[in-house]
């Protein structure tokens, strides 16, 4: 198993000098304790805890899995602990609300924590990973009295939160839900209904779950305009809010999955369980999208986890490991073989790899400064630009980064050759686990109808254009730089196309909506490639700059640009296909009955 370490340096750059952080910060409300200095030392103390608590954990959980039983479920051996360290260590407040026991810091900071716990042991991190979206619901939602209870006790990690939405019969199309809230007379509602694929369901790391659940009310209208949303905790709250009586919810089973072995994915069962309704009524489904968006943005870390744990583990491989003699003659005469690193075809495997991560870094630090400026911009017009932005990246940031995440984790095994295929060495275990990315919080195809349908077709592409004019600005800036001009010119190209092709599409969904869902998937793929192309031309030249100007980190900006080379002349290229996919017609997959599918 990979023995994982922070990539603090690539972290830094990111923060400091693509994404200007310490400005960014002095342009928030209350931001003002995020100085450079204690970012240092926050990230610095985090991946420690992440390199030597998490890391070794990983496999562990891999191996033990959860386990239930009628007294509950139990984690495995390590985790109960590692989550006490990490109440201890105050970090499940870092970015929460003051008024509630939080720290009150920018929710960028948080996402490189979560990105370090994520690489680390994913697993492990969907557990706070949850309370933090059960957290921001509630913060958004709550009434006075659910934040004194909930929140707080959320905030201080003493209680852990989870999101109840998926059910046997309906996944996605949640307006198909059955799950029933009838009001008591104190109140409260009881709460009747099974819920699947619960993650973090259950567990002993801490004393109280609690679920956040979607239902509907009685005469309540059908499909999503007649769900709403409660709170319903494991441990029903005594008079001081300390963990009382069980409510009437418990596990039924755990569900035997393909990866992510060490978190309990659970069959959850609501028995008229008692809640407490967030929000207003029937409005349920706006209130967690609250929930979900912030777990979408989180699952796209894990793109970046998979690939980031993937390279690193197949990088240290591939310097060691001793195959064949390079083409070009020999560069370890004295040895047997020459190191597999030599060889082409493991270097693509690794550029992309590297690729993968350190641009899905830069995209989710991006994404998660519009967060901040939701929160903490300063003046209306700053939160709702971001709120936009936010709103376009969020969908690509999901599922492309999986996509391409999973890509490079496979990668990462294909380095070891046979022994990726072996358990030991933790790549087949790095695949697993990043699978599911795909799938949960919405899979690439509602991700793509999302992007295409809903926030660029149905804005008559402003949301898109919103992206495309920073892009434009971009390039005509540095038109004239010479040595930007390999990344400019097709990044400018690539711009331009984007606007057309959506153009065109949106021409032929005019004449067969069928159109839309044809094109979304590689519409999708598509933007995420432009926004790549973006992120990897100003790399290229800040890295361009610094060196201008003088360093003593040479190596480390001259493989920026080598790398940001890489992916224009070698992975760029794909958008290609997506484009002319994405144009084909709704016919090419619509054409065959249903019948003839099974010939």
């Amino acid at each position: 198993m990979p023995e994982y370490k922070a990539p603090l340096r690539d972290i830094k750059f990111v923060m400091t000098e693509l994404l200007n952080s310490e400005q960014h910060y002095a342009g928030l409300e209350g931001a003002e304790d995020a100085t450079p200095d204690m970012i240092d030392a926050i990230i610095g103390e985090g991946a420690k805890f992440c390199e030597q608590v998490l890391s070794p954990l990983n496999q562990v959980g891999d191996k033990e899995g959860c386990t239930w039983s009628e007294d509950g479920v139990k984690t495995p051996t390590g985790f109960k602990e590692a989550y006490q360290q990490y109440v201890e260590g105050g970090w499940p407040s870092m970015t929460a609300d003051p008024n509630y026991g939080g720290q009150g810091l920018p929710h960028s900071l948080g996402l490189v924590m979560s990105e370090m716990v994520g690489t680390s042991n994913w697993s492990w991190g969907m557990y706070p990973g949850l309370s933090h979206g059960a957290t921001n619901t509630i913060e958004a939602h709550g009434t006075e009295d659910q934040k004194q209870v909930y929140l707080t006790k959320l905030i201080s990690g003493e209680w852990t939160g989870t999101m109840c939405l998926t059910e046997p019969h309906c996944g996605s199309d949640l307006g198909t839900l059955r799950t029933k809230a009838e009001p008591n007379a104190d109140g409260s509602y009881a709460i009747t209904g099974t819920k699947i694929f619960i993650s973090a369901g259950e567990h002993d790391m801490a004393e109280n779950i609690v679920h956040i659940v979607l239902a509907r009310l009685p005469g309540a209208p059908e499909g999503t305009k007649g769900i709403s949303l409660f709170i319903v905790p494991k441990q029903l709250p005594n008079e001081d809010g300390s963990a009382g009586e069980r409510n009437a919810v418990s596990c039924g089973s755990l569900e035997h999955k393909m990866g992510i072995h060490g978190n309990a994915t659970c069959v959850m069962n609501f028995d008229g369980a008692k809640g407490w309704l967030i929000g207003p009524e029937n409005k349920g489904l706006n209130c967690m999208f609250t929930f979900m968006n912030t777990a979408r943005i989180g699952t796209a870390i894990q793109g970046l986890g998979a690939s980031e744990l993937g390279f690193q583990g197949s990088l240290a491989y591939a310097k060691d490991r001793l195959a064949m003699r390079s083409l070009s003659g020999p560069k370890n005469p004295e040895g047997i073989a020459d190191p597999i690193i030599v060889h082409p075809d493991v270097r693509r495997m690794l550029l992309t790899q590297k690729v993968v991560a350190e641009g899905a870094r830069a995209l989710i630090y991006l994404t998660a400064q519009q967060v901040d400026i939701v929160h903490g911009g300063k003046t209306e017009e700053e939160r709702k630009a971001a709120d936009e932005a936010l709103s376009f990246l969020t969908p690509i940031a999901k599922a492309f980064l999986t996509e391409i995440g999973y890509e490079a984790a496979n990668l990462g095994m294909q380095v070891f050759g046979g022994h990726g295929f072996i358990s030991e060495w933790g790549m087949e275990q790095n695949v697993r686990d990043a699978r599911i990315g795909m799938i949960y919080e919405g899979t690439t195809g509602i991700q793509a109808l999302d992007l295409l349908g809903r926030k660029v077709l149905m804005t008559q592409g402003e949301s898109l254009k919103g992206f495309t004019k920073q892009v434009h600005l971009f390039c005509k800036e540095n038109a004239d730089n010479e040595q930007l001009k390999e990344f400019i010119e097709p990044l400018a190209a690539i711009n331009k196309e984007w606007g057309e092709l959506t153009m065109k599409v949106g021409m032929n969904a005019m004449k067969n909506r069928e159109e839309v869902g044809a094109a979304s998937v590689d519409y999708l793929m598509y933007s995420g490639y432009a926004v790549f192309a973006y992120l990897w031309a100003r790399m290229a030249k800040v890295a361009l700059d610094t060196m201008a100007d003088g360093t003593s980190e040479e190596m480390f900006y001259t493989a920026k640009v080598q790398t940001a080379r890489f992916y224009f002349k070698r992975m760029l290229p794909r958008s290609k296909a997506h484009a002319e996919m994405m144009l084909a017609g709704a016919d090419s997959v619509m054409d065959m009955p249903e019948e003839a599918f099974a010939f």
